[in-house]
């Protein structure tokens, strides 16, 4: 059976439109012009950092509430969080975030290693990653790779590599059902070369295709798959300095100048 099973949908026009879903849910004004650029954040502990140790401007309650404005990108750039994990959760804020007009992306979190040279806390620039998830596959005809946006990936390697920030640059292999990542796939990828495994590269890539705006992502390694046993390590200190490293990499990214 293909995926999706509705053959050549992709030539097909949409039913509910993101510019429709804006106009019926979004009742009000967002506290600041919408920014130019917005990073994705997933991990809790790293939204409590960005927020207590940086000035930002947010909202409670409201269709905003996953918005916090940087002040020291000048609120050019704000920081999305607290909207869950996953493809289908990020989706549907990337989509309303693009109708209102934001054009560039960056999406940060944590990934599980499937190589042995990747250690805890390394950092990792995706350009490219495998589809083995769902919404992508209703963005883009089938292929077995969705690709970052190449400016992005060279802003994120040009920050790190001006902060002299060790990182590694490949595929990582999206997948939506962590508790099915079986022993066979993970030596297939490992033997592929895949550096990590996550669950939203594809499916952010592909809508950034779709619609036209930058995208990238960047991860640090808070597990590994590499050896023969799970080594969880997420709420290590290392992959707490890890994540921190994504945030200051993420904004000097969109925001060269920024402190």
């Amino acid at each position: 059976m293909p995926y999706p099973t509705f053959p050549k949908k992709h030539r097909e026009k949409a039913f509910i439109t993101p510019e429709a879903a804006v106009d019926h849910f979004v009742t009000e004004a967002p506290p600041l012009p919408l920014p130019d650029a917005v990073i994705f954040c997933y991990q809790s502990t790293l939204l409590a950092h960005i927020l207590e140790q940086h000035q930002t401007t947010g909202v409670e309650r409201g269709t905003y509430r996953h918005l916090h404005w940087l002040h020291e990108s000048e609120n050019r750039v704000a920081v999305a969080g607290g909207f869950g994990v996953g493809a289908p959760a990020v989706v549907l804020v990337m989509e309303a975030l693009i109708v209102q007009g934001v054009r560039r992306f960056l999406s940060i979190g944590t990934a599980g290693s499937l190589q042995q040279d990747l250690s805890i806390g390394d950092i990792v620039v995706c350009d490219r990653a495998i589809r083995d998830e769902g919404a992508s596959h209703h963005y883009l005809p089938p292929e077995k790779y969705a690709h970052a946006s190449s400016a992005m990936t060279g802003r994120l390697a040009g920050a790190l590599q001006g902060a002299g920030t060790p990182y590694s640059i490949g595929t990582s292999w999206t997948i939506d059902a962590p508790y099915r990542e079986t022993v066979a796939e993970v030596r297939q990828y490992q033997s592929e070369g895949v550096l990590t495994v996550e669950m939203e590269a594809a499916a952010l890539f592909a809508v950034a295709a779709y619609r036209g705006v930058e995208m990238g992502s960047l991860l640090t390694i808070s597990d590994s798959l590499a050896d023969r046993e799970w080594d969880p390590q997420f709420r290590s200190d290392t992959t707490r300095e890890g994540l921190e490293t994504l945030y200051r990499v993420a904004l000097k990214a969109l925001v060269p100048e920024a402190t």
